[in-house]
């Protein structure tokens, strides 16, 4: 389902993956679970959600392939509130925060973008987009960072993306979603499969 979004400051853009069970069950249940969670919250309205994709594990070889989804919601609440919920439903699902950086996971509940909000500031969001790729398996921010800083480079995350919110536009690089994601190498799509509606 597609539609053309504004970039109202209240549009919530949301990406969800899986590739290990969780207390809810499967991947696929894990991402059902959470969207119906997420859609429960007060303050939001969900608005969209992608197809939900079969991906590779991110770096590849790092486990079992994943199950990717994208949500577009609506809500006047904080970002930092809403990404505190969405901790408290990848807890209640089972999720350790302790497992490492891109460890394979029962959820991940990823706050991708607000509107065309940019936290905490112009200047350290670029810092953590340009991080270069070894330093990323390394270092996480303490801090919430929006737009999220990887959100240009994954095809996993760009191709449900496009699905939902194809002409969000990124506040610091300029680039809608589909163009952010047809500028990606081919290979970063390969293996990814969509499920059939």
């Amino acid at each position: 389902m597609s539609q053309k979004y504004s970039q109202a400051t209240n549009l919530v853009l949301v990406a969800l993956g899986a590739n290990l069970p969780s207390s809810a069950g499967s991947p696929d249940e894990s991402l059902r679970i959470s969207a119906a969670r997420i859609a429960q919250l007060p303050g939001v309205t969900v608005t969209a959600i992608s197809r939900f994709w079969h991906t590779p594990a991110h770096p590849a070889g790092s486990g079992p392939d994943y199950v990717n989804a994208a949500m577009a919601l609506r809500s006047d609440r904080p970002a930092q509130e809403l990404l505190e919920e969405f901790h408290r439903i990848e807890a209640d699902l089972g999720r350790s925060r302790d497992g490492g950086r891109w460890a394979s996971r029962g959820i991940d509940i990823d706050l991708l973008a607000v509107g065309d909000q940019v936290h905490p500031d112009d200047a350290t969001q670029d810092r953590w987009r340009a991080l270069p790729p070894e330093e990323q398996t390394r270092t996480a921010p303490e801090q919430l960072i929006l737009p999220h800083p990887r959100l240009q480079d994954r095809g996993f995350v760009l191709g449900p993306l496009a699905e939902i919110a194809p002409d969000w536009v990124h506040p610091r690089l300029g680039l809608s979603v589909l163009e952010m994601r047809d500028q990606l190498p081919e290979g970063a799509f390969t293996g990814m499969l969509p499920e059939r509606p």
